[in-house]
């Protein structure tokens, strides 16, 4: 496909194309391929690389393979390579048709930092978020259960909140949002102290572990979590992989009646998880719960500023099953959303 915009130099093709695989929902082995590449590429001296342009080696060198050097080849060519130019076009047809929906989108209530398992420092989270134009993000690290995720024990969870607290004097009229992604344990108790949740902005309650619990207890559990008016979203409910570093993993199975129904009573949102490695819940679940009257939210559930624009793939997901605007949490004001948070606590 031509494109008839400026060419990149190959090493800024390498990497755009690289952040486009990631936002198109690409395997991640394709976007981490086209990274190494450009950093191949970017070691070399002056003298190398004329050497390689003049014999047109590229894929000699370690890293570089016959697309990521053809992608090379075109782009030193003068031409936007035609990977790129798919890429582009693809994303740009997914973009006009989730338009009206993703300007709605007012801000992110997902998200992890470097405190947590995030790769990226509060701050500059914050200042991603605020390029793409959004009114808030809630920072919503994860509660000390999860070890393996580094999750905030309270003294650490306060500190982040002093953090907001500091950051919030500077970045107005953007708004950091305080927030937890607190798991669900086995009881459906939320792990974080009561008093601490009574604090945050948002509460997003998850299960990270025991996926593969029996239905009806998993159901009692989902039930009891969103019984508990410190729940504010329910976080990729079925807790499934489709792809990525830790492999695929099936859906938990539990009544999705009751627990979408429980949703609805206790006015809590069905998360619309936007990783592409979880699009979690599946479309026929989330037309069940569109069908039975939830509210939701489009997260992104980032780890890193690029992640912050996997908005689209949650998009496409709610337009999919017809699911309006108003029924989205985050494309209400903060106002309107904090009133709706606090009204849980009573």
């Amino acid at each position: 496909m031509s494109d008839a915009s400026p060419a990149p130099d190959p090493v800024a093709a390498l990497k755009e194309t690289a952040h486009l695989l990631e936002r198109a929902a690409g395997e991640p082995r394709k976007s981490m391929a086209f990274r190494r590449a450009a950093d191949a590429l970017a070691a070399l001296t002056p003298g190398e690389w004329a050497v390689r342009e003049r014999d047109r080696s590229w894929s000699e060198l370690p890293g570089i393979g016959p697309t990521t050097a053809r992608v090379i080849a075109q782009a030193s060519a003068g031409v936007v390579p035609d990977y790129l130019a798919d890429l582009r076009a693809s994303l740009a047809a997914a973009d006009e048709a989730a338009a009206p929906l993703l300007g709605a989108v007012r801000g992110e209530l997902h998200s992890h930092t470097d405190a947590s398992d995030g790769r990226t420092p509060l701050e500059e989270m914050v200042a991603a978020a605020r390029t793409l134009g959004g009114d808030y993000l809630a920072i919503t690290d994860h509660s000390p259960q999860l070890r393996v995720a580094r999750g905030l024990e309270p003294a650490r969870l306060r500190a982040q909140l002093a953090d907001i607290a500091a950051l919030n004097e500077t970045v107005a009229p953007f708004r950091v949002l305080t927030g937890i992604e607190t798991d669900i344990l086995d009881d459906g108790t939320l792990d974080q102290e009561p008093r601490l949740l009574d604090r945050l902005d948002v509460v997003v309650a998850s299960v990270h572990s025991k996926l593969r619990m029996d239905a009806d207890a998993m159901t009692r559990r989902l039930v009891a979590a969103i019984a508990n008016p410190r729940s504010d979203i329910l976080g990729h409910v079925t807790g499934r992989l489709l792809t990525g570093g830790r492999g695929a993993r099936p859906p938990s199975a539990f009544d999705a009646e009751v627990v979408f129904e429980a949703c609805r009573r206790f006015d809590v949102a069905v998360e619309i998880n936007a990783r592409p490695e979880r699009l979690d819940p599946p479309d026929d679940l989330l037309a069940l719960a569109s069908e039975i009257g939830c509210l939701f939210a489009i997260d992104t559930d980032a780890h890193a500023p690029g992640q912050l624009e996997w908005t689209v793939h949650g998009v496409a997901k709610a337009l999919a099953v017809g699911i309006e605007a108003d029924r989205i949490v985050n494309t209400w004001t903060v106002e309107r959303l904090l009133a709706w948070t606090a009204s849980h606590q009573g």
